[in-house]
């Protein structure tokens, strides 16, 4: 049974943000438009706690990341412009989640900072965290930071222990991957160009409208090296998360605007 009261597959580039985006407004109004509504869906869903999956957050070499602090703050600029958020977190499912994880033999850990509580226990709210949420309900997160240096299998049994602890804990909870895709899709862009790129953002497209996102697993190493996604990771774990008979999706959107690959998919209960 599906235990998140909402789940989606979201990006997290800075200019989905309006307020981010004024040298160009409507360069990613599309993705923007996606994000809304994915905001509206979560907000119906009424989730007393929203799980993150970020790329970006602090990274444990062979070890999965579970912020355990009071709150979490971060920053975001660019184009001159500038937003904040700050955030409280679950840390009672942020605890139950590592101990679930834990008993499957699954390596991970959990991370404070400065002190084990009160105000200076924070930890930095990563551009993977703060752009999917400026669109959601201002309540209580976890976040989770995957690691590349274990295997697809062990990303979607992390999935499958973080529904587990969501499950025992009875409370209502949203589920956020954060996810861009294909970072090479231009010649100019920081990683520069590869057909790869286009052709893994095609799969994977079709994989989400399929309902098959644990295929994402089968992508050969070369291919992802050279198409640079940083959302398989993110997806594996709300595919263990989520059984594929127990996911109602509805793909959103796509586009390309700049070098890398946006996609919104909302994972709706049965």
């Amino acid at each position: 049974m599906n235990p998140f009261v909402f789940a989606c597959i979201t990006p997290h580039g800075s200019e989905i943000l309006e307020e981010l985006s004024q040298q160009n407004p409507d360069l990613m109004s599309v993705t923007r438009g996606s994000m809304e509504q994915l905001g509206r869906y979560m907000e119906e869903a009424r989730p007393e706690t929203i799980i993150v999956l970020t790329p970006h957050g602090v990274r444990i070499d062979g070890q999965f990341c579970v912020a355990d602090c009071e709150r979490m703050y971060g920053e975001v600029e660019d184009n001159g412009g500038k937003v904040t958020m700050e955030r409280a977190v679950d840390r009672e499912l942020a605890k139950a989640i590592v101990q679930e994880a834990k008993q499957m033999r699954l390596p991970i850990g959990a991370v404070n900072f400065a002190t084990a509580s009160g105000p200076y226990s924070c930890l930095p709210m990563d551009w993977g965290v703060l752009v999917p949420l400026w669109f959601m309900p201002n309540v209580p997160v976890v976040v989770i930071t995957p690691t590349r240096t274990v295997g697809f299998a062990e990303h979607v049994k992390l999935g499958e222990a973080v529904a587990r602890a969501v499950a025992a804990s009875g409370k209502r909870v949203g589920l956020i991957a954060s996810c861009d895709w294909s970072h090479a899709h231009d010649e100019h862009g920081p990683y520069g160009f590869d057909p790869a790129a286009a052709q893994l953002d095609a799969e994977v497209v079709e994989l989400l409208k399929l309902n098959q996102i644990e295929r994402m697993a089968e992508f050969e190493p070369e291919f992802i090296e050279a198409a640079k996604p940083d959302g398989i990771w993110q997806a594996l774990v709300l595919a263990g998360g989520i059984e594929q008979a127990d996911r109602d999706v509805e793909f959103l959107s796509y586009e390309v605007p700049t070098y890398f690959g946006l996609m919104c998919a909302a994972y709706h209960r049965k």
